[in-house]
Parts: C-alpha cells; sequence; structure tokens
C-alpha cells in the first residue's frame, strides 16, 4: 500500500532525524487495540485493519526495539463507565456507549475489546509500560508518562496509532508543549474517517511536528544507530 505521508514543509528538512532518534527515544502506540483491528470489536465499523497502519507499526516497532528504546503501550477504552466525568464527558461517553453496545456486554468481553491487538502484544516485553488514557486525548494528563519519560531521560517520542485526528494529534501537541520532540508515523496513525488522514497530517506536520513514513523512520532510525557504532 503507498504511504499518503505529506512531504516535510521547508521547516523540518535541515533537522538531523538520525541523530534525533538516536538519542534517547521512545516509542509510544496509543490505542491499538481490539476494538479497532479486529471484526468483532465495538468499533470494526471501521475495518482499520485494511488501512496498513497495523503492519507498519510492527515495522516501527521493530526498529525502535532494535535501537533499545523505552516502550510504551497506551491504551483506550471506549467503555468508560468509572472515569471521572464532567458533563460533557459524561453526554460524550455516554453517546459513545450507546453507539458501540446494542446489547448487553460481559466484563470478559469488555476487557477483550480494549486489549492490545495480538500483532503488537507478540512484540511487548515484560519490561515495557503498559497502561490506559484517562483523558479526552492525552496521555500526559492522569498517567505516569510524564515523569516516566522524564526520569529515563527521554526527549524524542516515535507515535503511532489511532485515532490520528484524536489521541495522535492530541498527544503529540502535548509532547511539544511539554518540552519533548515528537514525531508521529503519519501511515501507522489513521483517523475514524480515513479521508481526513491527509489533512490531519499536514495540520501535525505545519505545525506541530514532523510527520514521517514508516520507511523514513526506519530509515533515520538504522541511520542513527551506525552513526552511535561509529562514534
Amino acid at each position: 500500500m503507498p504511504s499518503n505521508v505529506p512531504e516535510l514543509p521547508e521547516q523540518w528538512k535541515n533537522l538531523d532525524f538520525a541523530g534525533i532518534l538516536a538519542q534517547p527515544a521512545a516509542f509510544i502506540s496509543i490505542s491499538q487495540c481490539n476494538s479497532l483491528y479486529r471484526p468483532e470489536g465495538v468499533q470494526g465499523g471501521e475495518r482499520q485493519w485494511e488501512r496498513g497502519t497495523l503492519e507498519n507499526t510492527v515495522k516501527v516497532a521493530k526498529a525502535c526495539r532494535r535501537a533499545n528504546m523505552k516502550f510504551f503501550w497506551i491504551g483506550y477504552d471506549v467503555f468508560r463507565e468509572d472515569y471521572p466525568m464532567t458533563i460533557l464527558d459524561e453526554a460524550q461517553y455516554g453517546f459513545w456507549s450507546q453507539a458501540f453496545c446494542s446489547g448487553e456486554m460481559t466484563d470478559e468481553q469488555k476487557k477483550w475489546d480494549v486489549d492490545l491487538v495480538d500483532e503488537l502484544r507478540e512484540l511487548a516485553h515484560p519490561e515495557d509500560e503498559e497502561f490506559f488514557e484517562y483523558a479526552h486525548q492525552s496521555s500526559f494528563v492522569g498517567t505516569p508518562l510524564k515523569l516516566m519519560l522524564e526520569r529515563a531521560g527521554i526527549r524524542t517520542i516515535v507515535l503511532c496509532g489511532i485515532h490520528l485526528d484524536w489521541c495522535i494529534e492530541g498527544n503529540a501537541r502535548a509532547a511539544r508543549d511539554e518540552g519533548f520532540i515528537p514525531i508521529v508515523i503519519g501511515d501507522a496513525c489513521s483517523c475514524q474517517d480515513q479521508k481526513n488522514d491527509v489533512a490531519t497530517m499536514e495540520r501535525i506536520n505545519n505545525i506541530v511536528c514532523p510527520v514521517l513514513s514508516a520507511d523514513q523512520a526506519v530509515g533515520y532510525i538504522l541511520q542513527g544507530q551506525a552513526k552511535t557504532r561509529a562514534a
């Protein structure tokens, strides 16, 4: 599947991506769960498995693992009955539950729905960090993410996942504001409505941070490793 990742704008073209990805970095997967990547998932109607994002995430994750990056698997739960809520949250999360659940679901079914999809579970290591996000579209609020990144001396963040125009864009903006260097892997992400992918990538790319393709990112990671070995 050809990549639809837009060209980098002029402001990013002189960046040393190999160097940026060779410094202490984290791979962060967001919302890549059964709910979105399996036909039986309550959000399976999006057919995310047809878009190539999972295969590209696997490709980038393997390169990041070889580069000894720290890994974060951050989950997304469409069933938010136990979340702290404002009246806006109650209205929105309640609507989601009604829209996605036509009948009763058991706790076991809900747990399966939010679990990390098997293709990525196979890549996870016991020392990786895994937790859910609780804010509207940021993993930097209500989780230990920022503290863990800072304690590990990490500056660069590689972002993959769903949805591109919600959690990925929100986390890229939050990461940039917190002083980190986010890099979004555009073809390892997608919006709920795929026709919004390019416009969202262009917005992130022009305003927030660089958007690279999976192949570009893997190439830069390999270059960074080569530089490190030669130093």
